[in-house]
């Protein structure tokens, strides 16, 4: 990647925006989003999905709590309950889209899990 001016670009010339969507749990990202609102400027346009909902321990089945599908080009993980963000990345990992779940130790080849 190289920095021209503030905008940074992986050397190609598209010049649509990157669509990242961000899930997360009770504001679990707030302080990342306001960063990437700060400093991408134009050049991402975020889409937040925010569960604010009381769940239980153990989900089966998180059909209404996440979307069926999704148009995004990536996604970022902040969601803090575990059976959400194994069935986000098999979503994801259906669709194509990689996901970056940082601190998170979910077996997917598609999901990026960076230590925190």
């Amino acid at each position: 990647m190289r920095q021209t001016g503030k905008k940074m670009t992986s050397g190609n010339s598209r010049s649509d925006p990157q669509r990242v969507t961000v899930f997360q749990q009770q504001g679990s990202g707030e302080r990342k989003i306001a960063g990437v609102r700060k400093y991408a400027g134009e050049a991402i346009v975020l889409e937040i999905i925010s569960i604010d909902d009381d769940l239980p321990e153990l989900i089966d089945d998180s059909t209404g709590l996440l979307p069926e599908d999704l148009q995004t080009d990536l996604v970022i993980d902040f969601l803090t309950h575990q059976d959400l963000s194994l069935d986000l990345a098999e979503l994801c990992s259906s669709k194509g889209i990689p996901i970056v779940a940082s601190g998170k130790k979910i077996n997917n080849t598609s999901v990026l899990t960076p230590p925190t």
